[in-house]
């Protein structure tokens, strides 16, 4: 199967940066202009998709990509979704329209979430086990509902009768999903298409696949899997490492440990992976080959970047894609100029390797390094 690279758009702020922890959205504030800049640059480079995320500093995923559906062609969204924040029926009925609209170009990533505080802000209280019983539920009237015939639903969480999203003809979108925690891997193993892990090297990721496999297997299913990444690449390798030390810099340690406490409250079993490739630290951040651990100190989510020449990140996206990892979804601060550097110096690597889905990049727009 080919290589399916996406993007990221960052709704929550751009920077030169990191943008992570606390409200600010650095120095691009997350404009209809700007995340058109994003988008319309992440397609002429041939990237398959965007990655928008969800949470209360990030512009609503909804909007914010049903806003770029006229700017783009053949760009996919892969839209965020809260299942304790929204009815299914409603969700169904969102991403329905938004296949009618956009010509079949949503993606779910479907996000059950893992931070308490963040999840009371919506109103949920669930513990973390009870909070993925009902990302369970709410993913079987997603699929029962789509279409014109009603669906009745009765579960421990999610209660619905005569569900429908209403569209026959609108193509039901995949569902990309996340999780570390056996709760979580019973739920992708039921519902999801695509099962996503947060960057860690591909021979550390390569035994959760096979143990997803196995689980999928038990209920007649196959999965796709995928990757999350952060990317420096530049020609030389000196230069793309360099970046990481400013990068580091630009970080006061009084943030690094106010947002290492933070992220420490969360009941994600990914999250305390992320943070055990480097305890807060910051002389030891080199946590893989190319893979660089420095987000993680002030970002939650995915923390870890690839790093290196051109030659060197492609290399390592071979190492992925041969362990059994089909889609890679990459940002970069800041989110046009690093996807221009990967978009022009890596991906026509892998596609002279015959590994990418989807277009070749167009000749490069001015300024956009």
């Amino acid at each position: 199967m080919p290589l399916h690279l996406h993007w990221f758009l960052p709704t929550a702020g751009d920077s030169h940066d990191v943008v992570g922890f606390g409200p600010a959205t650095g120095d691009r504030p997350p404009t209809l202009e700007y995340l058109t800049e994003v988008a319309v640059n992440a397609e002429r480079l041939g990237f398959d998709g965007v990655l928008t995320p969800v949470g209360s500093q990030c512009t609503d995923p909804w909007i914010a990509t049903a806003a770029l559906i006229g700017a783009t062609r053949r760009l996919r969204f892969i839209v965020a979704v809260r299942t304790g924040s929204a009815s299914p029926t409603l969700v169904a009925q969102q991403a329905a329209g938004f296949q009618q609209l956009s010509g079949g170009r949503v993606v779910l990533n479907v996000v059950t979430g893992g931070d308490p505080e963040e999840q009371r802000r919506y109103g949920d209280w669930l513990d973390h086990d009870a909070r993925y019983a009902r990302t369970d539920e709410f993913l079987t009237v997603i699929r029962g509902s789509w279409g014109a015939v009603p669906f009745d639903f009765d579960g421990d969480h999610v209660h619905v009768a005569g569900a429908t999203a209403g569209l026959d003809a609108a193509p039901v979108p995949p569902i990309f999903f996340g999780g570390a925690s056996p709760a979580a891997l019973r739920v992708a193993a039921r519902h999801a298409d695509v099962h996503l892990s947060w960057g860690e090297s591909a021979d550390r990721l390569a035994p959760g696949l096979a143990r997803m496999r196995e689980v999928a297997a038990e209920h007649d299913r196959r999965l796709q899997f995928g990757v999350r990444l952060h990317v420096i690449t530049r020609e030389r390798a000196r230069d793309a490492w360099a970046e990481t030390d400013r990068l580091l810099d630009a970080m006061p340690p009084a943030l690094i440990a106010r947002a290492q406490r933070e992220f420490a409250k969360s009941q994600s079993v990914a999250q305390q992976r992320m943070m055990a490739l480097h305890n807060g630290r910051t002389d030891d951040l080199v946590v893989g080959p190319n893979l660089w651990a420095g987000f993680g100190l002030v970002r939650g989510g995915a923390g870890t970047a690839l790093v290196g020449s051109h030659d060197e990140v492609a290399e390592r996206l071979v190492e992925y894609h041969r362990a059994g990892f089909d889609h890679v979804i990459l940002s970069g601060q800041p989110h046009v100029e690093e996807a221009s550097w990967f978009g022009e110096g890596v991906m026509p690597l892998l596609a002279r390797e015959g590994l990418l889905a989807g277009s070749a990049p167009e000749p490069a727009l001015a300024g956009t390094r």
